[in-house]
């Protein structure tokens, strides 16, 4: 474990039993090279969170790429996040043309310079796959958060996640059923992905209050562009967490209020309703 620009750094178990399994069966050059591609593309996402305002915490490696514990005091829009979530893939894009420069002007090994750009290719691609908390179910996520309430966009993204990471297992499993041998490296993956996606499920309602705590940088931004609010209408009677729920990340809200004759009684800036919601 170390440190980097203040930020921990460190190995995940599932890197350190590749690691372990690389020693044993000699491929520890291959697994450096690994390393380097991994750390490369986490970097990218570090800096572009570090460009954006965004305090990065910790990194912790895996062999597929990384998991970032973040810190955006409600400075993470959805155009930042995806920004953040494509600086990644983007270094590896970046090494392929480097190493097919090298390749085309002879220099370097050949075999080394094409294990170099497929695994850059296959990490990257993995990446940009529409699953959390992947990179690319991280900008399907954001892209999501701007059409869709922000509560429904981390309950469902989160749901479908987990189908597919369900699904991984099960794929990695299949070959049991014929006789065949078990797909470790799919079945850990699968693994990880569910894990993961597990647990952001429990912590919905927590990242939801962090949302909502954090709706002050959306007033600032709507009083910035001047643009105009978005009406959410509910009767008097609705619960007042059904009409949180409503809040859409890039929007600044008025909630119209209605009586049983249909008649807009109020109108409530998002900000009374959340003091309502903690109490203050």
């Amino acid at each position: 474990m170390i440190r980097i620009l203040g930020i921990q750094l460190s190995l995940h178990p599932l890197f350190v039993l590749i690691m372990l399994l690389s020693v044993i069966t000699g491929q520890f050059l291959e697994l450096l090279t690994l390393f380097t591609i991994v750390f490369i593309h986490e970097m990218g996402h570090v800096i572009a969170a570090l460009l954006n305002g965004v305090t990065v915490k910790s990194v912790q490696l895996l062999p597929f790429g990384g998991v970032a514990v973040i810190e955006d005091h409600g400075r993470l829009t959805a155009g930042r996040e995806i920004t953040i979530a494509l600086a990644g893939p983007l270094q590896n894009g970046i090494m392929i043309v480097m190493a097919l420069l090298l390749q085309h002007a002879g220099g370097g090994n050949s075999a080394f310079l094409a294990y170099f750009i497929q695994a850059n290719a296959i990490i990257a691609l993995f990446n940009l796959l529409p699953v959390l908390p992947l990179d690319g179910g991280k900008i399907l996520q954001a892209a999501l958060s701007m059409l869709a309430p922000y509560y429904y966009t981390l309950l469902w993204s989160g749901r479908v996640s987990i189908t597919a990471s369900v699904l991984v297992i099960c794929y990695a499993l299949l070959p049991l059923l014929t006789g065949g041998g078990l797909r470790l490296n799919l079945l850990m993956i699968g693994a990880f992905l569910l894990y993961s996606n597990v647990t952001d499920q429990r912590n919905l309602p927590y990242r939801f209050v962090a949302f909502l705590m954090n709706r002050e940088a959306a007033y600032e931004r709507h009083l910035r562009s001047g643009g105009a609010a978005r009406p959410i209408v509910a009767f008097s009677a609705k619960p007042l967490d059904d009409i949180l729920r409503l809040f859409k990340r890039n929007q600044y809200h008025f909630i119209y209020v209605m009586n049983d004759d249909k008649n807009v009684v109020a109108v409530v800036p998002e900000q009374r309703l959340i003091s309502s919601y903690f109490g203050i």
